[in-house]
This record gives C-alpha cells, structure tokens and sequence, in this order.
C-alpha cells in the first residue's frame, strides 16, 4: 500500500507539453469560477448523489484533510494544490446499508479528458497524491473512499454491500457519477477516459477492463493484486514459515541483509552485469543452501541453520492447494530486505489476515499462524463478487479500442512480480493471441528494481504516480504513454525509467535504462557502460 505524508506536485508538471499529447487548453470562459464551482454544487441532481460541498480551490492552496473518521492511517494529511480547480465532495449510497466518499477534482484548465484513480491495500482511502497528480495535468479526477474508512479491513465483517464496493462497485459508481459532473460543470462530455492505479488499484484497474469494459479508452495497471483471494493465502502463508522470534525457522531481519548478498551473487551476473539489479528475477533459481553454516555453527549473522535453509527454500517455492493447483508463484528473488519487514520477520501480515478474519470467516478471532491451504481452498470458493479479477476474456475492452499498460516492479515485496506475467499469458490462452496481437491493446512491462509501485534499488522513475515523476516525456512517463498511446497511436516499445542519486532528483542522475516490453527481457552487451541505457538490449 502507498502512504504518503504530503501531497507535494513536482514544478516539472505544465498543463500542456509537446508533441501535441496533451490537448491545448480547451475554450472554456469562467469568467467567476468560484461561482460556477458554486452553481455546480447547487444544481447537482444525480440520483443517490448528496452533495457535502463544491469549493472553488485556487492554484498554491495547501489543503487539509480530516483525520477524523478512521483516515488517520490513510497517511494524507494534506495537499498542494497546482491548478485552478473546483473541488467536489460527495456522499453516494451504492445500497441500503452502505456507501462510498467520493471526490472529483476538476480543473479549470481542463483538457477534455476524466480519469479515475484507484486504491491501495485494503484501505478505504482516497488516494489524494493521485489526484493532485492527475488534476495537475488537466485531467477532471475522481477518486472514492472504497466503501469505508481507513485502511483495515474490519468494515468487511458481516457486510458483503462493504465487500462489493471494495470489489469494483465503488470504482465505477465513481466513474458514472464523475462523467456526468464532468460534462455538468464543463458543458461537454470528456473525450478520453483512463483510469490509473496500482496495487489494490492495479486490480480494479483490470476489473474494469473485465466486467465494464467501457468504463475507460486506457488503463494503467501496476502491480495488480490479481487473483485476490489466493493473494491473501500466499501473504499468510510466510507467517507460519517463519513463525516468531524464536522459532526454529525465524530469520531476524539483520540475518536476510545475508540472504540478499547470497541471492545477488548467485543471480546478479544472469542478466550480463554485476550492477545490484536483477533484471530478470525469474531466471533466478536460488540456492538457499549456499548459506548453511558449518557444523557447530550457532548465532551466525552470516549463515543459516538446516530449518532456517528449509524455511528460505518455501518462501521461494510456488504455493499449491489441496488439489495440487498452483495458489500462487513465489516471492521473486531481490526483494527479501524489504520482505522480511512486511512477511518473513514481522508477524501476520494484516491486511491478508483481516481478510481471512472479515472476508472469509467473519470471526475475528481467527488465527493467522494456524493458516493452511485448507484456508486457501475456502477463500478461493468463496471468492466475493468474483474479486479474483482472474477473467482472461477481455476481449469487450479490445473490441472497444482500449488499451492497457500494465507493468509490475521486479523487486515488489508484497505482490510477487511473478504472477503479473502468468496473467498476461492466461489472457494470451483465452484469448488466442500471439504476443503480436496482444500488442495491438495490452503491453506488459517489467520495472526491474522497481519496489511495490515506487522505490527501489533500479530505474524506478516512470510518472506512474507523483512521487515517480521526473519528466513529462511519454518515453519516460507512463501516464503520459498510455495518452499518447490512446490518441495518437503511439504504443511503447519500452518504457524509460530513472534512478537518482540517494532517489532524490535534486542530487542528479544515476542512471537510466529502458524497461522491455514482456515477454522480451534486458540483457546488458556493454558491462563497462552499464549505466547507459545503451548498453541493454531487450532479447
């Protein structure tokens, strides 16, 4: 899940830049905006819409949010607002007994496009850094609160109308309700759709490709929390693995920075340089055993026990159920420092225990460390609402012109880069395509070095959300891309990502490299100048 203190909008981010991607601004004459905002808020009449306010926010307005409600632990206590905009708040019932907050922002400056935002983890969170983001670029934004508050999943217990809206409901009242205010205030309806999300937004994002395929003309998709249910049963698998601290097969989180370094030397060379990035992490087939420490070894920071090796050896082993069908592939090798502070070292994971306690169960008494695959096979069942978003029938998106770009971070701790590519081939199956034909309305790229939707050790820069901006290129912006891709026909060939010193773009470039379009991956054929991106070439 992505938290952030502040909402701040990088000064690199104009309304229009070149090549034509974006529209010029549109003709629209406010001649009072505050009191069109106003009128907006007055005249709105769209059913089960109530209506908690229409402000009119000015461009260098630093907002607060209410941390009241359950939202503290949303992370979002404020935004810097960069564009004139008329921001509306909304309350919209989606059943008897339950509801959705909903936001949309829109500016001023519009360039006749809607975007929907999605969510993270299992968080009833507006995701405000996305919509400063997007309504920044001139996109009318809207993003909803999910169905509940805050980011626990204890509002699921005994409601299925909660589960629902965490399914997809929530996401696409948001998108019909936003159209219409769109087309209210501006006086038109948009001319492109596109939807961005990742993690929990990655899955709604492929959600409404499958079950409402004209909701959007582009979606971005990363990291996509697919095959929901048995996502929850591999994240509480690791719990009892690894059990607590002094359990036979416990690991401290000291002793994986151990781990790491073995995984590295055995991998890092694969992809034709020692540089600290894995580029292809499934072509990676650690042994754990490596690191077994001598007879009469004990306490090492720098070896494992036999139970410890065994324990290392499940983690990177794909999950099957109780009918010997893979539940879910294995945590990819390179990302096991940061792993080891969410699954291996840490306890339960709560967001994938709440949904077995809530979800699955409703008895919140239930034990994480007593998970098995039995669990699996129920949660798997039930499946709500069918939020696995494991359809690989999208055809309806295809025939309607849209697009995805789906990419996925390589060194992900908490979804494993290695189902994003067993989806991709699933709809290849389904579908009968050829990698040239999925081409034509579905690219995959994988980020490697890239961490759960931001940060990590490679060129993670790629525009997918405000804190991965660097530049308003397409090449280098994957929002920008999947624009110009809808529009004016430009697929990717590789997304261009940046790394900077320390990742802080006031200290320069560290490097660049361009990412490969799946199933192609990087090799590098000039080790010497591996900091260019040059020096890879997509195979």
């Amino acid at each position: 899940m992505r938290l952030f203190s502040s909402v701040l909008l990088p000064a690199i981010l104009p309304l229009c830049f070149a090549d034509g991607i974006l529209y010029e601004k549109r003709d629209f004459i406010f001649s009072d905006p505050s009191s069109a905002c106003s009128q907006l808020g007055a005249s709105i009449a769209i059913e089960n819409v109530t209506v908690n306010f229409a402000n009119f926010v000015p461009a260098g307005t630093n907002l607060s949010f209410t941390q009241d409600f359950g939202l503290a632990d949303c992370g979002y206590p404020s935004a810097l607002v960069t564009s004139d905009m008329c921001r509306v708040a909304m309350y919209v019932a989606t059943s008897y007994r339950n509801s959705i907050t909903l936001e949309a922002w829109l500016p001023i400056n519009w360039t006749g496009r809607f975007l929907s935002t999605g969510n993270g983890g299992e968080s009833g969170c507006i995701q405000y850094t996305d919509l400063a983001y997007t309504a920044g670029l001139g996109f009318a934004t809207v993003g909803a609160n999910n169905g509940h508050n805050g980011t626990t999943g204890v509002a699921f217990a005994n409601n299925s109308d909660v589960v629902e809206d965490f399914a997809i409901r929530s996401l696409h009242t948001g998108v019909v309700v936003g159209k219409e205010l769109t087309k209210q205030f501006y006086g038109t309806a948009h001319k492109k759709s596109y939807y961005l999300g990742c993690s929990t937004g990655g899955r709604q994002g492929f959600k409404s490709v499958q079950s409402y395929p004209l909701d959007f003309d582009g979606v971005l998709a990363g990291a996509p929390a697919l095959n929901y249910p048995n996502l929850n049963s591999w994240s509480n698998h690791f719990y009892p693995i690894f059990g607590d601290p002094g359990h036979a097969t416990y690991i401290p989180i000291p002793l994986w920075a151990a781990v790491h370094r073995e995984i590295l030397s055995q991998c890092d060379g694969i992809d034709g340089v020692v540089d600290g990035i894995i580029e292809d992490p499934e072509l990676c087939r650690f042994r754990p055993e490596a690191l077994q420490c001598a007879p009469g070894v004990t306490n090492s920071s720098t070896c494992l026990t036999s139970a410890q090796v065994g324990a290392v050896r499940d983690a990177f082993t794909d999950l099957y159920g109780v009918d010997g069908k893979l539940i879910y592939p294995r945590m990819q090798p390179g990302s096991e420092v940061i792993a080891s502070l969410v699954y291996y070292a840490n306890g339960a994971f709560s967001f994938s225990s709440d949904w077995f306690k809530y979800a699955v169960y409703n008895n919140s008494n239930w034990d994480p460390a007593t998970f098995t695959i039995a669990d699996a096979k129920e949660a798997e069942d039930q499946n709500p609402f069918d939020i696995a978003t494991w359809n690989g029938n999208i055809s309806a998106f295809q025939n309607n012109g849209g697009k995805i770009l789906h990419y996925h971070g390589q060194m992900d701790a908490i979804i494993t880069s290695e189902n994003s590519p067993v989806y991709y081939n699933l709809v290849s199956r389904t579908m009968g395509l050829n990698s040239s034909a999925s081409d034509s309305f579905y690219r995959f790229f994988r980020i490697s070095g890239m961490g759960h939707c931001q940060g990590g050790d490679g060129a993670h820069f790629i525009g997918n959300q405000l804190a991965s901006v660097s530049t308003m290129d397409p090449q280098n912006n994957v929002l920008l891309r999947i624009v110009d891709w809808v529009e004016n026909g430009n697929a990717p060939e590789t997304v261009t990502g940046t790394k900077f010193v320390n990742d802080d773009p006031t200290q320069g470039v560290e490097f660049t490299r361009n990412h490969c379009k799946y199933p192609k991956r990087n090799v590098c054929t000039n080790p010497a100048n591996y900091t260019s991106p040059d020096a890879w070439t997509c195979v």
